[in-house]
């Protein structure tokens, strides 16, 4: 039988969702390559991203949040852990905490669900909206990430399928950047998010995307891997 950690009360909206399981397990497919690095993660929320990648050695683990309790739950998480001593959280939009600086590796479950900003079952809107077209940070990120990775780098994020992968490829190849997939699978949509998302998106995207099997929604999602594009070399579907 197990024994119920209740030391670190998780506030409802921070709860680890099927997009953040996902990209732990991809990470965890090739966790010789966290050994050693340094890590940012933008959008850190509950701070459990961090603390597998600590638990499969990262160097230090840097975080950022635009939401306080983000911030403190991450802090609270990793402290408990004892992974504290590598770790910094900052609250503050996106690249502005850590700009100049540069990582080996950068992770991100960023919002990025075609809707306009609302609280959906008890996630605040920075934490369940990407805008009309899911792009809103999508875009800053990428647009941000060739002047934060260190030489070598890459980064690892969440991507939904419907959210136009060609678009990303087309923005990261201006800035040498290459994407690839290296997971793919299939998230639940509950019936109040399908009701709020961009009607041309979803129009767009049903049967290709999105998949309904009765009262039940699904839709893609690629865990990506980013990085410096090779000479020669193409990006992979």
């Amino acid at each position: 039988m197990f024994d119920i950690d209740t030391r670190l009360p998780v506030p409802a909206a921070l709860r680890p969702s099927e997009y953040t399981a996902a990209l732990i397990q991809a990470l965890r497919l090739d966790a010789g390559r966290v050994r050693g690095v340094g890590v940012l993660e933008i959008g850190c929320g509950s701070g459990v991203v961090l603390a597998a990648l600590g638990t499969m050695g990262a160097a230090s683990l840097c975080g950022i949040d635009i939401e306080h309790d983000a911030v403190a739950a991450s802090t609270a998480l990793l402290d408990d852990l004892g992974q504290g001593a590598v770790a910094e959280l900052h609250r503050g939009d996106m690249w502005r905490p850590v700009a100049g600086r540069r990582f080996d590796l950068i992770v991100a479950n960023l919002p990025h669900f075609p809707m306009e900003a609302v609280e959906v079952a008890g996630r605040l809107p920075t934490w369940s909206s990407g805008g009309a077209d899911g792009r809103s940070l999508l875009d800053p990120f990428l647009e941000g990430l060739r002047d934060h990775l260190a030489p070598g780098g890459r980064a690892v994020i969440t991507h939904n399928a419907f959210d136009d992968l060609d678009r990303s490829r087309a923005l990261l190849a201006k800035n040498a950047l290459s994407l690839r997939i290296i997971l793919t699978t299939l998230v639940y949509i509950s019936p109040e998010k399908l009701a709020r998302m961009t009607a041309d998106v979803l129009r767009a995207e049903e049967g290709r995307t999105i998949h309904r099997h009765g009262p039940y929604t699904f839709g893609e999602l690629h865990i990506v891997e980013i990085a410096a594009a090779k000479a020669g070399a193409g990006t992979s579907a």
